[in-house]
């Protein structure tokens, strides 16, 4: 089976079970790059597939913020409940089927959520210090700058915002290939894991982003192609997140 031919709306529907967490995730930006398939083929683990649409795999920058992340049915959790991420990702499916998310890195702005992350979700997170500001206007624009500790020249200068109005993605859109993700995967040692995240679809946008700085891509082993991004905005969608599952 090509990967045009995966079921990419049964992902999209409420999975069975309990989720153990709830967060809020607003003011995100969806940047987007094609890259040959060939270059990630290394970076990702060989029980995982590149996915593709129309022949073509992409590498995904997404600046964003948490809020009111609680464990369930525990209220927000206090003083670490809110905070800035970022992630550098591509598109994975396994054996045609359950196309997902694997992360390159995950940089947040909590050590404890890092701690928890890496330790619950083997997922390769981060420590980093964070700024977000809006500007609010004819045209609305988030700024936002992430930078790792040790690390000065690994991070983001970001001003981005939406450029028309909210539209879910339409199945077999390009849009819906890129955003509509809704399995995650990790990898300990050889082992691959799997979970599970469900939302209303994202309130998509057609977005202008401003790349002051971007090395994150570097980091991870990516060039970053010359051509402008891909981009797209969503205000802000309420997720529920399932426990990690170990993969046969």
């Amino acid at each position: 089976m090509s990967a045009d031919a995966i079921d990419r709306v049964l992902p999209t529907r409420r999975p069975p079970g309990r989720p153990i967490m709830s967060q809020t995730w607003s003011e995100l930006m969806f940047l987007h790059w094609r890259v040959p398939a060939a270059l990630l083929r290394p970076l990702v683990p060989a029980g995982l597939e590149i996915d593709t649409h129309d022949g073509e795999a992409w590498v995904g920058l997404v600046p964003f913020t948490v809020s009111g992340s609680r464990l369930r049915p525990l209220p927000p959790l206090p003083l670490i409940g809110a905070f800035h991420e970022i992630n550098v990702r591509t598109y994975v499916h396994r054996r045609a089927r359950d196309p997902g998310v694997w992360f390159f890195s995950l940089d947040a702005a909590r050590r404890l959520i890092v701690a928890g992350a890496r330790a619950l979700y083997h997922l390769p997170y981060r420590f980093a210090r964070f700024g977000l500001t809006v500007e609010e206007g004819a045209e609305r624009r988030v700024r936002f700058t992430s930078r790792r500790p040790g690390q000065a020249d690994v991070g983001v200068a970001l001003r981005y915002g939406p450029t028309a109005a909210a539209q879910p993605a339409a199945p077999g859109t390009l849009e819906h290939f890129l955003a509509e993700r809704y399995i995650l995967y990790a990898a300990r040692g050889r082992a691959l894991y799997q979970a599970r995240v469900h939302h209303t679809a994202y309130p998509l946008q057609a977005g202008a982003v401003e790349v002051e700085g971007e090395t994150l891509l570097a980091a991870n082993g990516i060039a970053r192609p010359d051509a402008p991004p891909l981009a797209h905005y969503a205000a802000g969608v309420d997720v529920d997140i399932w426990p990690l599952a170990k993969l046969g």
